[in-house]
């Protein structure tokens, strides 16, 4: 199994101390050492340096604290990190900043490393009803439901006996058992009723997710068209991916339907190198430019105004050749799963080429983040996670935090899209015919073909007898959700260091 982890943002700094106002921390002061405030403390200090909403927080200001004991006591106003976390640190319209009590968890899902049985699904809550259903979206491969009788299209409404709830569903499917039966039901028009059948799935410790799903080419009409469906930006694939897109190269691929429905996001960098796979090595070319917090943005841009900028790339790593299709077009499937690292390669790629979306509504979140443990005195980058600093991390504290640092706007200066990227061609995913995925006759790929081709599919293809409309969805449930994570590493002239850290 690979074990190679997403390296965070890294910053050529020194952490130092604040010795005007007589304290020792890098960015803040040290509390009483005997208060039991040591999460609260690293969380307020990482926070105050690096969160992209620093300025807008009071609590969070250089200034705030001018004592020990002032410091110690606001610390203390929450004995649970977690609390303390959402109550004191929190920018109000942060939708996506997250934390965990297990750095080890968190960033080993950064590898597409988790818990799983392999079923991916979505919940749909009943009408008029707290009762909750859910739909098989696709199964992975290797895993043990792989093994099992179920498939994509199938819909459970119960666990191991018990009906699924808005209130239950939670511990039935993402608690700490490791197996549980899943009830299985039917569907016709809009009505669900239970069929008797059972499953049984088991949870894999250390399950690794490939995330190119299906790769497919399609032939019709003398054109070539190229199918991917890719379901999260893991870097450590990124070179299958770019495999990928020689095979496409290989059958002379001169459309391409990019499959991001499902896709919740992952690696910048990837971002930009699956936008090259599909535009071009045009590295002189802008793909996105970072915007940071005031005081960090000004450091990184005062000798560089150009420092922040990340152009299309012409390879990948260990210098790799980018295989690149070069296309003036690209067809994109969405639904509101569509989120964070896929949005950036819409956003990145619409100034250049025509990006045609086809579904439904993007998530809509813009912002990108790190991942923050407990190392002050990382090198370079205060709190900033690195797996070869894993025993500098403080032991008495395995906690975590993934805030928000930043936004990527694209060469128009763009990154407003917290409403999500809406359809060219709205076509909701149908609970009554979700298909096999990479089959031309998908609804959602069939649309595609149709758009590229002018020929239709065997079934009409703008009517949804029942919307899929999931609240939510399993990989919402997994340590990385739908984050974005900057890993790119990021040099700040030592002449500056003072001048932002004092």
């Amino acid at each position: 199994m690979k074990k190679w982890f997403l390296l965070m943002a890294g910053l050529v700094v020194l952490s130092c101390s604040n010795d005007d106002n007589g304290i020792d921390g890098p960015n803040g002061p040290d509390p009483d050492p005997s208060a039991d405030v040591v999460v609260q403390d690293f969380m307020w200090k990482a926070m105050n340096l690096w969160y992209f909403w620093q300025g807008e927080i009071p609590d969070l200001a250089d200034e705030r604290f001018q004592s020990v004991q002032e410091y110690t006591e606001f610390l203390e106003t929450e004995s649970n990190p977690a609390a303390f976390f959402e109550n004191k640190l929190r920018f109000f319209d942060d939708r996506f900043s997250f934390y965990s009590d297990d750095y080890t968890e968190l960033t080993q899902s950064l590898a597409g490393i988790s818990r799983s049985n392999g079923l991916e699904f979505g919940l749909v809550q009943f009408s008029g009803s707290n009762n909750v259903f859910g739909y098989v979206r696709y199964i992975l491969p290797g895993s043990d439901a792989a093994s099992k009788d179920i498939s994509r299209g199938e819909l459970f409404t119960g666990v191991n006996g018990v009906t699924l709830t808005i209130d239950n569903y939670q511990s039935l499917l993402f608690g700490e058992n490791a197996t549980y039966t899943l009830n299985m039901a039917d569907i016709s028009g809009t009505e669900i009723t239970p069929n008797g059948k059972e499953v049984t799935l088991t949870k894999e410790e250390g399950f690794q997710e490939d995330p190119i799903f299906r790769t497919e080419v399609f032939e019709i009409g003398g054109q070539t068209i190229g199918y991917l469906m890719y379901n999260g930006f893991l870097n450590e694939f990124d070179l299958e991916l770019n495999d990928a897109f020689g095979f496409f190269q290989s059958r002379n691929v001169t459309e391409l339907i990019l499959d991001l429905r499902y896709n919740s996001g992952g690696s910048v960098n990837t971002s930009r190198l699956l936008s090259s796979m599909i535009y071009g090595t045009r590295t002189e070319e802008l793909y996105l430019r970072q915007r940071w917090n005031d005081k960090i943005q000004e450091a990184f841009t005062r000798d560089d105004p150009k420092a922040l900028d990340d152009f299309f790339a012409s390879s990948v790593r260990s210098g790799v050749p980018v295989n690149t299709l070069n296309l003036s077009r690209v067809y994109i499937l969405t639904t509101r799963s569509t989120a964070s690292a896929s949005e950036l390669v819409i956003n990145g790629l619409n100034p250049y080429m025509d990006v045609i979306k086809i579904g439904t509504t993007t998530r809509g979140k813009n912002e990108f983040s790190l991942t923050m443990v407990d190392d002050p005195n990382r090198p370079g980058a205060p709190f900033i996670y690195t797996p070869e600093r894993v025993n500098s991390i403080n032991p008495e504290n395995t906690w975590a935090i993934q805030p928000l640092v930043g936004r990527n706007e694209n060469v128009l200066e763009f990154s407003d899209y917290t409403a999500g990227f809406a359809p060219d061609i709205e076509l909701a995913e149908d609970l009554e015919n979700l298909g096999v995925l990479g089959d031309p006759n998908e609804p959602l790929l069939a649309r595609a073909l149709q758009e590229i081709t002018g020929v239709a599919g065997k079934r009409t293809l703008d009517a949804v007898g029942m919307p899929a409309e999931p609240f939510t969805h399993s990989g919402m449930f997994k340590p990385m959700k739908d984050n974005m994570v900057l890993d790119k590493e990021i040099e700040l002239p030592a002449s500056l260091q003072k001048a932002l850290f004092q």
